[in-house]
């Protein structure tokens, strides 16, 4: 006979944190609260707009919640009062005061994007692509005081493609975090999962991603570029200016390969064609393959070369 379904508190804000709240609702479980950021201003008109766990919540008729620290008691009391069983956190960005995190009676567990403590914070899944690493993961961690040091539960690991970029490992690891959180459910009600302590000394940290980072810098190796690139495709995006038309802008790169070759500068243009557009790095050299001009659509660089000339050009 199976034990009492879990009343369960979810806590989340972007699309990752989708997924798993589905597979809550769809599971034998309560979700009896969602806890998610607040509104924040969006869009050319700056409206204030909720996040996709807050639509997900509202189209399922889940009470939300949208406290800013939750580290006051007014905060703090409504979610103590609801005697949950137990709290999933999955990229809430907030951090969880003790009372908060001892309140559910069996604690608080995070779905992190990384397999701790390997790439510990903000970005673990872009910066596991910036690294080169080639394979990425999920952790169900209980939670404790610290940032991510918490107690490992449950492991799932997946290979890292060389094509994967920050979206596409983002999408898989949302799903991937969903199942392993399902996985891990029935051993946390029985109380048989049991944890395991994180080596600190294995311990990377993951900082969030800086706008400045963007900027592509070509004395840097051809695969340390793609590897940029895959990261930062879809924010912050890697860019570097160019000169067209005799007018200097920034191009956007959206997709690009690391191949052989070799030139005398880097950042120089040494080919434009249907195959894309090779430029010389500080090792080998980057074909760029989709890019973006300002103001305009994602292209792919055949459709740039066939309107602009910028053979021997010197980016950056």
């Amino acid at each position: 006979m199976s034990s009492k379904p879990l009343k369960i508190i979810f806590a989340g804000t972007p699309d990752f944190s989708v997924a798993p709240l589905k597979a809550l609702i769809d599971s034998r479980h309560e979700v009896v609260a969602v806890y998610t950021q607040p509104d924040r201003p969006a869009g050319r008109g700056r409206k204030l707009t909720p996040g996709p766990v807050k639509m997900c919540a509202l189209e399922y008729g889940i009470d939300v919640y949208q406290s800013e620290k939750l580290k006051n008691q007014e905060d703090q009391q409504p979610l103590i009062d609801l005697k949950a069983d137990l709290m999933v956190v999955v990229a809430y960005g907030i951090i969880l005061p003790e009372v908060i995190l001892n309140a559910p009676r069996l604690g608080c567990i995070n779905i992190h994007a990384s397999l701790l403590p390997r790439w510990r914070g903000a970005a673990p899944i872009q910066r596991a692509i910036l690294a080169g690493d080639t394979e990425s993961g999920i952790t169900i961690m209980q939670m404790d005081a610290g940032l991510d040091t918490g107690d490992m539960l449950l492991k799932a690991q997946c290979n890292i493609e060389e094509d994967d970029t920050g979206s596409s490992l983002h999408d898989r690891l949302s799903l991937m975090g969903a199942q392993a959180l399902m996985d891990a459910l029935p051993g946390i009600e029985s109380g048989c999962l049991q944890g395991e302590k994180q080596d600190d000394a294995l311990t990377t940290y993951a900082r969030k991603l800086q706008k400045s980072e963007a900027l592509i810098n070509w004395n840097n190796s051809a695969k340390d570029l793609q590897c940029q690139v895959n990261a930062f495709n879809a924010w912050p995006v890697a860019q570097t200016p160019v000169d067209v038309k005799g007018k200097t802008q920034m191009l956007r790169i959206w997709r690009a390969q690391a191949i052989e070759g070799a030139g005398e500068q880097p950042g120089g243009v040494i080919r434009c064609d249907k195959q894309g557009i090779d430029i010389v790095t500080g090792d080998g050299l980057l074909r760029l393959l989709e890019i973006q001009m300002p103001g305009k659509k994602p292209m792919d660089a055949q459709a740039f070369v066939n309107a602009n000339d910028i053979n021997g050009n010197i980016l950056g």
